[in-house]
Parts: C-alpha cells; sequence; structure tokens
C-alpha cells in the first residue's frame, strides 16, 4: 500500500522499520481523512476481519523463558472510577487492502517520548498483499460509539520484527508505531494540538521473558460472530475479559510458542487487544504481556473461549526498545 520497508542495521537485524505518514503534510491528510466530515470515515469503519481465528488445543506444559526476565513501568493516566477501564485502549484504523476503512484494537505504550502504540503485526502489515504497510494508519484511544475524546494519533513510523515480514513468523506478529502529537478537528477543516498521547491517557508497561501470568486481564473492541452465528459484541465500546493463560498449539498460522489465555472475545476488531498483568482499574495501567493475534474455540461447542498471543520475549523487547526511543513531533 505504498511505503517502502527497510530493515535495522545489523546490530538490530531483527527489527524491521516500517515508515507510514512520513511528513508532516502526509500525516495532516490523513488526519483529515478520518476526521473530516464528522468524522465519517471512523464510524463507517468495519472491524477488520484477516485471520481472525484459528484451531488450538491447550496445553498442559509451561513455556520456559529464553532470556532473563525484565519489565518497564507503566506510567499512570487520568482516572477512570466510574468504567474502572484504562483510557490507553482505542481503536488503530486503517485502509485495508480492499481499499475500505477498517479499525482493530491497540494500546498506548510508555516510551522515553511518550508517543508509542502496541497492536499486532498484521494490523500493521498487510498480510493479504506483498506485506506493504496498510494505509492510513491512526490511533483513537477512548474511542467509544464514534467520539474521539481525547484526540486522533497519526503513525510516523513503526517497528515490528523481521521474520513476520520475511518469512510470516506469527510468532512475531506484534508491532510498535510511533505517532505524532494528537490533534482534533473542531470546525470540520483545522486541526487543533492536543499534545502526546502518554501524557494524555498514561502508558502500560511491559513485561517479557516472564513465566506465564496466573491470570490477564484483555481489553479491545470484539466484533464479529462466534462459530454459531451469535453476536455477543457490537464493537463500539471497549470490553474487558479476565482470564488465566496457558501453553498452546494452533492449527492456523505457523507458531512455536503461541500462549492462551480464557476470553470468549470474537475475533474481528479484537486483534491487538492487550493482556494486561497486574492491572488496577484505579491507576488504569498494568503490565503488556500479550497481544490478541487471533481467537479459538478450543472446546468445539462453537463459541470463541480463548485469545492467542506470541509469547513475549527478548526479541519482541529489542522491537520496542527501538520503537520507543524516536521522536516523532506535532503536526499542528
Amino acid at each position: 500500500m505504498g511505503s517502502t520497508i527497510v530493515a535495522q542495521p545489523a546490530q538490530a537485524a531483527s527489527v524491521l522499520i516500517v515508515p507510514l505518514a512520513a511528513t508532516v503534510p502526509q500525516a495532516q491528510q490523513v488526519a483529515m481523512f478520518w476526521l473530516a466530515d464528522g468524522a465519517a470515515n471512523l464510524k463507517n469503519a468495519t472491524p477488520y476481519a484477516v485471520e481472525t481465528a484459528t484451531g488450538g488445543q491447550r496445553l498442559a506444559t509451561d513455556i520456559v523463558p529464553d532470556g532473563r526476565p525484565g519489565s518497564v513501568a507503566p506510567v499512570q493516566g487520568p482516572a477512570s472510577p466510574e468504567w474502572q477501564m484504562p483510557t490507553t485502549s482505542g481503536k488503530v484504523f486503517f485502509i485495508g487492502s480492499d481499499l475500505r476503512p477498517h479499525w482493530c484494537t491497540g494500546t498506548a505504550m510508555q516510551s522515553k517520548y511518550r508517543n508509542l502504540v502496541a497492536t499486532a503485526g498484521h494490523c500493521l502489515l498487510d498480510v493479504e498483499a506483498p506485506m506493504g504497510p496498510l494505509a492510513k494508519w491512526v490511533f483513537v484511544p477512548g474511542y467509544s460509539e464514534g467520539s474521539t475524546p481525547f484526540g486522533l494519533y497519526v503513525g510516523k513510523q513503526a517497528s515490528t520484527n523481521y521474520d513476520f515480514d520475511d518469512i510470516r513468523d506469527h510468532d512475531r506478529d506484534y508491532a510498535f508505531v510511533d505517532v505524532y502529537g494528537g490533534v482534533v478537528s473542531p470546525s470540520g477543516d483545522v486541526l487543533t494540538n492536543v499534545g502526546r498521547l502518554v501524557d494524555n491517557v498514561g502508558g502500560q508497561g511491559l513485561r517479557y521473558n516472564q513465566p506465564l501470568a496466573p491470570t490477564v486481564d484483555v481489553f479491545g473492541y470484539p466484533a464479529g460472530p462466534n462459530p454459531d452465528g451469535t453476536r455477543p459484541y457490537t464493537g463500539e465500546i471497549l470490553e474487558r475479559s479476565t482470564g488465566s493463560t496457558f501453553a498452546m498449539t494452533v492449527t492456523g498460522p505457523p507458531m512455536d510458542r503461541p500462549i492462551g489465555t480464557d476470553s470468549p472475545f470474537t475475533g474481528e476488531g479484537s486483534l491487538g487487544s492487550s493482556w494486561l498483568t497486574n492491572y488496577t482499574g484505579d491507576s488504569g495501567v498494568g503490565y503488556l504481556n500479550g497481544i490478541t493475534i487471533s481467537v479459538s474455540d478450543t472446546d468445539g461447542d462453537d463459541l470463541y473461549d480463548t485469545n492467542v498471543s506470541p509469547y513475549f520475549d527478548g526479541e519482541l523487547y529489542t522491537v520496542y526498545l527501538d520503537a520507543a526511543n524516536r521522536w516523532t513531533g506535532s503536526i499542528a
């Protein structure tokens, strides 16, 4: 979908740089595409339905970390005690290979310049095409029924793992996107700056090379049907599920170390949902330790019961570090 993807130098060989809206004029055009006409394109977008479900089986074995464990502390955002839901969660919007607007879920992350979003790798790269970036990529934290309460943030550049692009290794199906400062358009044709992402909503921490967490809280915007045709979610508001985690095998995307969590989320729209450990509603933050890349019906009752994520290892931390130290700036 337009931009060229380039690999990092040899000292960070596992990192792939993905340019998005590289210049301020490009970013302004992207923002106006989504905000014009009363944000019609945001409201008319549909949940992304690519690689949403897989066959899966739960395992009794554990996953052994391949390096020293580590973590990055979160940054607390504005309190939301009435919902006990994180303001860091939102929708990522983009244009798919069908040239129509779609959305996944994304999460604001702590970083040096407070400008980072985590999501699934295939909510950044178009796996239906020759792995170019999905066009007009933006993040709207706190999205609810068409509103943009904390502004809209245009993606400038992203980092993912080279093996996801090169060999479609879904153990590397994650992405960290650097976004410009947020904007709103109160008059419909002028952009107003609202500041840096994490300053406005907070930022989740990160844990990697950890034993599987006893439980995680999953936050996302599920939509679409179960295998039996029921539709328990609309995708219009942020949803939460809490469940235990476990090692598993999958029959769909190639993965060596997928992990699962008990969750009834359906696949469309929930791709990119955050898995948070040690989350508290009063603070609105915890530690990102998984990202939904697919869902599964593991017991065969035609209802999805499991969300699937890559295991967060040292390679993910390398990708995170690359993105977490990149400045972006303002577009208004």
